[in-house]
């Protein structure tokens, strides 16, 4: 989904640059890149701060304020956990290859479940398998670009087939089940939006 804007700079400190929100030549980085970094908290200082790797082309910039992912079926589901209780989220992309550049997303984070209203609407940008557990959707209020010089150059080979193999090796009953014993409560015991007792809630 294409579209043409212009970020707005509020502040630059050093090698860094803030916008409100997320430019073309912001949207281009973002496309082109084949990873991408989400990192969440509970409220509680006591809780722990969720870093997690993501790839596969699962990632859509919707508008200059919004964008969503693609969320496959894991081990666990912080993210889902502490968007619920507080809705932080920021989003990391960093290039590998050529120019260097990091950019970040610092946004507002809602869970969309395959059951939910506007899960149709949303599924349609990304192709969507059997290892398919929900969309995770961001409202962007601050975008970061900063230098990336010490990232070091890495070479992209290709996506690892693992984890469809593991879903097909599971079936739809078996991931039903995995879901349900794995992703219902965070690593300190938060619910998520996959857990009973939170999935009559309204999406935000």
């Amino acid at each position: 989904m294409k579209f043409s804007i212009f970020a707005h700079s509020v502040n630059s400190q050093g090698m860094g640059k803030f916008f409100e929100n997320i430019s073309s030549s912001h949207q281009s980085f973002i496309e082109n890149q084949k990873m991408f970094f989400v990192s969440s908290a509970p409220l509680s200082g006591d809780g722990h701060v969720n870093l997690s790797p993501k790839g596969m082309d699962t990632f859509r910039v919707l508008s200059a304020t919004k964008v969503a992912y693609l969320d496959i079926v894991g081990s666990g589901n912080e993210t889902s956990a502490h968007i619920l209780e507080n809705g932080r989220i920021t989003i990391m992309f960093c290039a590998f290859e050529g120019a260097p550049n990091i950019l970040r997303l610092y946004g507002s984070g809602y869970t969309v479940l395959p059951a939910d209203e506007e899960w149709e609407v949303l599924s349609s940008n990304f192709k969507t398998d059997l290892l398919t557990r929900q969309i995770i959707v961001a409202n962007i209020h601050k975008v970061q670009t900063s230098c990336g010089f010490g990232i070091p150059y890495y070479s992209y080979q290709g996506e690892r087939d693992q984890a469809y193999k593991w879903a097909a090796k599971k079936g739809p009953e078996g991931l039903s089940a995995y879901i349900k014993e794995k992703n219902s409560v965070s690593m300190d015991g938060l619910p998520t939006m996959q857990n009973p007792s939170t999935g009559n809630l309204p999406v935000k």
